[in-house]
């Protein structure tokens, strides 16, 4: 491009963002609970609604969007906003209906939880695996391409020199954060995104003259150099459009619906990156009020992403909308085509000098947050569910160690798949992401609904059915990648099935594959001989017969709230009673031992008290005190890396969950009330951009 960042004041903002990003993580460092396998990946259950709202959206939000929605509203038009919108009920299905399944089993991982419902080890192997190979090939590759391909352009750097940078700066916070600090950070992120995104939307529609002119001039959007003799080049007449033809068009409505929404299903409710955000919610009321404030926030990138990317389209024909290959070449250096500089052609040549810093500051924020996430998720998965399989004697440290060790594994094979990622589906990203997750994702997504929603599944029609699922998933993503489709004006050459069925349509297919296999075998193999508490919908308040528990915020009538949810009959008491029984029990059952090299074991209840910042730095003093402390080099390495030099044993929080599960009916009313509020105004959107 002709133009980059290369003004002081755009460099400032962008050097201050990344001072800020340091402090943040610099800050964590002083975080009780980072230095275990828990605290670290999973942040406790302490955040308030608006810091999980925020991340849930800014986990999704990344680069990937910025230049994939945007680059496939400059190459069709509007129909891909389906898949946002269609969010919405998906996240509240994962607040108002997995979570509680979730919560009660009392997992940290989505593998664990498979493990707790059906027995054995296989089906949580396997699903630890495709889960690390979905966050390569559909969220790191991609993050890390779009994020090096605004690096690139804004700054005229090498490839995989960006790629360098971006990942050493990522590395950084995510070794020193852990999951509370990316969740923090997150939500400043969302801010900048927001402002960021807004303040170029505006400007973009003032220099296209309004909404009517921007149809007029995208439809007249039609690149010089191009094939006189085809219609290659000029924009399709049903851009303004979502729902298109069902048989010829490139987004069909009956597999747009079906993909963005069930074929979704795994992302938004079954996805550890996604579901460990919600997770970390104080209590399901506060993860309600999250799942609402993202669904709302989801609306938004019609007209932050994809209009802009109309935008790029309509003002720079020649580069965004080439289909000359040795144009593109030039353009792009993909020479399959250039839709994916659209958002940042808007930036670094429309915007005033400051706010191109401005928008990069957005970028970094997307990336950063994306991948923080990606980088979080897949060690805990790593590390919790397949290194522990095969260790299980492994420490907190080596654990700790170990899962760092995994992301730069993860990097590197991330790197390595990249130019799949730039080829594929003629050039448009996000196309790429929703008919990659479509082969392999939608299958988890009908493992784990049946899984919480039937008890007479067992493992056996579980793994069958899963296996089926992918196995028709992984031969049509083959097929896809050994046979890229024509260019513009070829004949068609590939096998019928790649472009008679849909991508869309083929992962509805599998959903209902792996549906029927797992209901036959499951059916034709005996029950499972374990008892099903709090592993499904049904059975969620079995895990808690026996403890009593109350609203922390207000007195709860748990009775009356049985006979509506399905809890079962406790006595009410409040919180604190809770907190003292349980302090009385854990002290009577816990004798004070003395451990290994003499050191004091630590009580079950000092154990709980160890999270505060005052008995932290108790303990951390007392350590090094002993005739084992550690040098100062050694120390220091342990502090920074995030490594325990004492023991940190595990306490029974049954009781926590089951107060984090107990909702007030007043705001279990206002919550459901602007549910329906936010699906109204989804589905008004939907038919006003029909």
């Amino acid at each position: 491009m002709e133009q980059g960042l290369d003004h002081w004041a755009d460099i400032l903002v962008v050097v201050l963002y990344f001072v800020f990003v340091l402090a943040v993580g610099l800050w964590s460092l002083c975080r009780p609970n980072r230095s275990s396998v828990k605290g670290y990946f999973l942040a406790g259950r302490d955040m308030i609604w608006w810091p999980v709202g925020a991340s849930l959206f800014a986990s999704n939000i990344g680069s990937e969007h910025f230049i994939g929605l945007a680059g496939t509203g400059a190459a069709s038009g509007i129909a891909i906003v389906m898949y946002e919108w269609s969010s919405m009920p998906l996240v509240m299905l994962l607040a108002w209906v997995f979570l509680p399944v979730y919560l009660a089993s009392g997992a940290y991982t989505l593998p664990g939880y498979l493990q707790k419902r059906f027995g054995g080890q296989r089906l949580r192997v396997y699903i630890s695996f495709i889960a690390l190979v979905l966050y390569i090939v559909t969220k790191l590759a991609v993050s890390i391409y779009a994020g090096a391909l605004f690096i690139q352009l804004a700054l005229g750097w090498d490839m995989y020199v960006s790629i360098v940078v971006l990942l050493a700066v990522t590395a950084v916070f995510t070794v020193l954060g852990g999951l509370a600090a990316v969740i923090y950070t997150d939500t400043f992120q969302t801010i900048v995104m927001m402002i960021g995104a807004v303040v170029l939307m505006a400007i973009g529609f003032v220099k296209v003259g309004g909404y009517n002119n921007l149809i007029l001039a995208y439809t007249a959007a039609v690149p010089t150099v191009r094939d006189l003799n085809s219609t290659c080049g000029f924009p399709r007449e049903d851009a303004f459009h979502m729902f298109r033809d069902p048989v010829t068009s490139d987004l069909p409505w009956p597999g747009l619906i079906l993909q963005s929404t069930i074929g979704c299903l795994w992302y938004w409710c079954a996805d550890q990156v996604i579901v460990q955000r919600a997770l970390a919610a104080k209590s399901i009321t506060h993860a309600k009020g999250g799942a609402i404030l993202a669904g709302y926030l989801k609306l938004l990138p019609i007209f932050i992403m994809i209009l802009p990317g109309m935008m790029a389209r309509a003002l720079y024909p020649e580069e965004v909308a080439c289909v000359d290959p040795a144009e593109c070449e030039k353009y792009c250096g993909n020479p399959v085509g250039c839709s994916n500089i659209a958002y940042p052609k808007l930036v670094l040549t429309l915007l005033p000098v400051g706010l191109r810093g401005l928008l990069m500051a957005v970028m970094m924020s997307a990336i950063m947050s994306s991948l923080t996430s990606i980088f979080n998720s897949a060690s805990s998965i790593f590390t919790l569910d397949l290194w522990r399989r095969f260790r299980g004697k492994a420490t907190e440290r080596e654990l700790l160690i170990v899962g760092r060790v995994f992301i730069l594994f993860m990097c590197v094979i991330s790197i390595l798949w990249i130019p799949l990622v730039k080829s594929s589906q003629g050039g448009q990203l996000f196309i790429y992401i929703q008919a990659v997750q479509g082969y392999l994702g939608t299958p988890i997504g009908a493992l784990f609904l049946l899984a919480i929603a039937w008890g007479r599944m067992n493992e056996q029609g579980a793994f069958w059915g899963i296996l089926a699922g992918h196995t028709c998933g992984v031969i049509r993503m083959i097929l896809d990648f050994s046979f890229p489709g024509p260019k513009c004006g070829e004949p068609e050459t590939r096998p019928e099935i790649l472009y008679k069925v849909h991508y869309s349509y083929f992962g509805s297919l599998t959903i209902v594959v792996t549906s029927l296999v797992t209901i036959v075998v499951s059916l034709l193999t005996k029950p499972l001989d374990q008892r099903l508490c709090g592993l499904t919908w049904k059975t969620r308040w079995d895990a808690f017969r026996g403890i009593q528990a109350g609203s922390p915020s207000d007195a709860v009538d748990v009775s009356s709230y049985a006979s509506e949810t399905g809890a079962p009959d406790y006595n009410p008491v409040p919180m604190v009673a809770v907190q003292k029984s349980q302090d009385t029990n854990l002290e009577k059952e816990t004798k004070s031992e003395t451990g290994i090299n003499g050191m004091k074991e630590l009580t079950a209840k000092e154990q709980i008290l160890e999270g505060t910042e005052e008995n932290k730095i108790e303990h951390q003093e007392e350590s090094m005190s002993t005739e084992t402390k550690t040098t100062i080099l050694r120390h220091w390495v342990h502090f920074v890396c995030g490594i325990p030099e004492i023991a940190q044993a595990s306490v029974n929080d049954a009781a926590v969950r089951m107060a984090a599960m107990i909702e007030s009916s007043k705001w279990r009313f206002i919550l459901n009330v602007n549910a329906v509020i936010a699906l109204a105004i989804m589905m008004f959107l939907c038919g006003f951009f029909a």
